[in-house]
Parts: structure tokens; sequence; C-alpha cells
């Protein structure tokens, strides 16, 4: 993503190095039980991620995250200052379009009726949404973090706005600073925003994430969560909506040759692991896979030899096509009572089953699961592990994206020497 500061996670998460004692090169619970394998995930990989173990990926200088006082307030960036605008696009643009956007209902500061932060509360308490979803960045390959979001769905914020004509598009922006270089600004369409497929996640405003308030770094005290889209739809620091009749995407993001309409890939990533290993103990490789539009179906595995130059293979090398790929662990669904916010039941959440209490799918839609493979009585020499998604529509990683800045979905490894 340009112009912005990486922050990593606080609690990396880990590899483990285990005892071995038996033979065999693959091994998918090894010598542990299957229980004992998922439990060790679950310790390594919560599922939902605390707020300040997020990456950060916020824009501008400075971000907004660090005014304090009266800046804070003029930036309107606490509860009590924060306003929400919405706007139609009176402009004519021929031949693009040649029709203005009408609202019966527009919001704005000058006129004093901006929606403030009272107005989505007195909302939630009849049309309040919880979900679980995972952030992932248009270009970096590891998930951002993952969390419970709460709050409203845009399309009933929308619907404030009484008769629409010609809206095609709904733009929104964050705030960034006074710099009018920074801004920057997402889309989505019109009926992305208010016709969600049945058991789909829809747009929402967020103000609350993992039980707690959304704080300035996660975005607080509102932004947009964009379920199926890479992080950069799911603007931090709402402030401004515009509804417009122009087809045409013009987030931010469409420069650049960035894929701003790309929607998350299903893909696996590898944490690093030791380097060295000692000739007879057992390699454990983890990581996490995102269950992107079109699901997981599995992950796979697969070691390779490597004698002479170290060639990391890519995309559709035939080796690596080849390769003698097997099937990984995949993290079970945790106890919903221990890892959900007090008072928040699984029964309440989007992508639950209301009556059992469980995911519709697992891994569940725009989500993460932690993932391990097992290798041991390896011989001495190198090695390069490699991990892969599988998608239920058959699609092997890094498939099938045939433009890089659509997500970052190469096929990742892990280099260990054996001595």
């Amino acid at each position: 993503m340009p112009n912005e500061s990486i922050t990593p996670l606080s609690r990396r998460r880990f590899v483990e190095v285990a005892s071995a004692g038996i033979a065999g090169t693959f091994l998918n619970s090894c010598s542990e039980t299957p229980t004992e394998t998922l439990s060790k995930l679950d310790k390594a990989y919560p599922l939902l991620t605390p707020a300040d173990e997020f990456y950060d990926v916020s824009r501008g200088t400075p971000t907004p995250h660090s005014l304090k006082g009266e800046a804070l307030i003029n930036a309107r960036l606490t509860p009590e200052a924060w306003r929400l605008e919405i706007v139609g696009d009176e402009t004519v643009d021929l031949p693009t379009f040649d029709k203005a956007t009408k609202l019966e209902n527009a919001f704005t500061i000058e006129s004093g009726n901006a929606i403030d932060f009272s107005k989505l509360l007195e909302m939630e308490k009849t049309a309040g949404v919880k979900y679980i979803k995972a952030l992932q960045c248009l270009n970096i390959a590891e998930p951002l973090g993952q969390g419970l979001w709460e709050g409203v769905l845009l399309r009933d914020v929308l619907r404030l706005c009484g008769k629409m004509e010609n809206v095609r598009r709904i733009r929104y922006e964050g705030f960034h600073n006074d710099d009018p270089t920074q801004l920057f600004q997402s889309s989505v369409s019109y009926t992305e925003a208010m016709e969600t497929a049945p058991g789909d996640l829809p747009v929402m405003l967020a103000f609350r994430l993992n039980g707690k308030p959304l704080s300035l770094e996660r975005g607080g005290p509102v932004r947009m969560i964009v379920p199926w889209a890479h992080g950069f739809k799911s603007i931090k620091w709402l402030q401004r909506i515009t509804l417009t009749n122009n087809y045409q995407n013009n987030d931010t993001y469409a420069l650049k040759n960035n894929h701003a309409d790309s929607l998350l890939k299903t893909a696996a990533y590898i944490d690093g692991g030791p380097k060295e290993i000692q000739s007879g103990k057992s390699i454990t490789i983890n990581g996490l896979v995102m269950s992107g539009v079109s699901g997981v179906e599995r992950v796979e595995t697969w070691i390779r030899t490597i004698e002479g130059k170290d060639t990391t293979l890519r995309g559709h090398s035939p080796e690596l096509l080849a390769g003698d790929w097997n099937p990984a662990t995949i993290q079970s669904p945790p106890n919903w009572i221990t890892t959900l916010p007090e008072g928040i039941k699984p029964h309440d959440l989007l992508g639950f089953d209301s009556d059992s209490g469980k995911p519709t799918s697992w891994p569940m839609s725009y989500c993460t699961a932690a993932w391990s493979a097992t290798y041991r009585d390896l011989s001495p020499g190198t090695y390069r592990i490699y991990a892969r998604s599988v998608d239920k529509n058959g699609f092997a990683q890094p498939e099938p994206r045939p433009v890089w800045k659509s997500g970052d979905n190469m096929v990742k490894s892990h280099k260990v020497k054996v001595v």
C-alpha cells in the first residue's frame, strides 16, 4: 500500500519445533493426537486479534490517531464531535453520465443536520449487526488481523436519504488531514450496498471491535467495513458519503495498476520458522489461510529438497504444480463461549446459524483460520517447504488471479537446513 507505515504485530505468531521419534517424511498430526495439534493451534492463533495487535497501515502525515486535545475535536475524531455527511453528486460529465444524483434528504454540517454518533447508537438498538471478519491489505502478504465488528448497516443509513434518483455508486471518504493531496476515498456499487445476497455479509458502519469502542488506531469513532473486499475498501475515520451517478470506480486504489474491485482471495500464508534443525527432530510449520470469496477446500504443503542453487518457485512453475502436495491440519472452530466478548452469543452473529449457534461454513467466509503440518525424520540437507490453498472451485493458489495487484496470493515457502 503506498504512502503507509507498517507496524509489526506486538506478539508474533510462532512456529513450534517438536520432538520426534518415528520414521516417515510427512505426518499431518505426527505422534500427537489431532486434538493436541488443534489445541496448540488455538493457543498460538486466537480467533480474535486484540485491537492493539493488528498491523497498522494508517495513511497520512501526521496520522489521524496521533492527534491530541483540541486538534482531535476539530478533526471530528471523538464520539461527541463525530459527524457524517451524506450528499448527492450534482455534477454531470458528458458523455460518461448525463444526469445528476438527486436525494430527498441530504445531511451536511453546513445545514446542521449531519448524522451524529448518537444517531448510530439509536439505530443499533433495533438494527444493529455483528460479524467476524479478517482485514487483508491488497499488496501485503500477511492478514492484518481479525475481529468481531459491530455497528449498523450502510444500507440502513442510506435509507435516511429517502427517495433517490440516478445513483450507481456509493463513494466514501475518511479523515486524514487538511492536505488535499492525501485525500483517500473508496467506493462500492449501489447494489453492493443495498442488495446483499442471502447468507452473505453486508457492508457495515462499524463503531465497536471485539466488544469495545473502536479505537482511533483502528479507525474510530466510525469506519466502513466491506466484508468481501481488501482493506482499502474498509476506510477508517469515516466522515463523508457521496452518492453518484458516475458508474466508474473512483477509488484512490484504482491508481498504480491496483485492481480496485478485486475480491478477497483464498490463500495460505506461512509464518517464519526455524532456519536450522537437528537431524532426527521434527519441524512443524504453521500459518493462516484466508477464506476468500471462493471458500477453502483444504490447505496443502510440499517439501522440496534443494540441491545446488536455491531457486524459489513462483506462479505456474511446472515443478511447483507437479509437487507432492499433502493436506495440512486446519484449526477447528473454537469454544465460542470463551472466545467471544462477554455478553455476545454466536447465535447473534451474521454468518452463524441462529438455531445451532455454529458458523455456516468453516473456515468462515472472509475470515482466517490456522493450519499446521509436521515433517519429521528428515535426512541432513536443505529443504524448502511450500504451502498453498485450494478453494471450493478447485483452484490451487495462486490461481485464478492474472493481475498481481489484485491480492498478493503467490505461493509462500520456508527454507530449513537439517544438520
